[in-house]
């Protein structure tokens, strides 16, 4: 098993939460969910950008965080579906932060990154 070298300093909450939103599709997830979008496979249409495999460990990730449930329905085929827990719900202030935060600075991070890639 991996060690890390310097120690985390886990009573930083910036640190704690780095590691639960940490994942380039983490918060989209999330967010997903919070529409409604519950099942892997409309998961996977909802964040084409991203490949089924990084979805489902990035899913994974956020169930051992205890952010979401995963519920099995018995039957043929098994249906999955995702819901939000109540510390999931907990941290949609933080993706409605980032949202916005987003939509305000659009317009500067859009030319900052044209710029860069010429």
């Amino acid at each position: 098993m991996y060690q890390r070298k310097i120690p985390e300093d886990l009573e930083c909450g910036i640190t704690l939460t780095g590691k639960v939103l940490g994942g380039k599709w983490k918060p989209c997830i999330i967010d997903s969910i919070r529409r409604g979008i519950r099942r892997p496979s409309e998961l996977h249409k909802d964040i084409s950008e991203a490949s089924p495999r990084v979805i489902n460990m990035q899913l994974r990730e956020l169930l051992n965080h205890g952010i979401i449930d995963k519920k099995i329905h018995p039957g043929l085929p098994l249906k999955v579906e995702y819901s939000l827990t109540a510390v999931g719900e907990s941290i949609l202030c933080i993706i409605d932060a980032m949202d916005k935060w987003g939509a305000e600075n659009r317009d500067h991070i859009l030319q900052i990154m044209e710029e860069t890639v010429k």
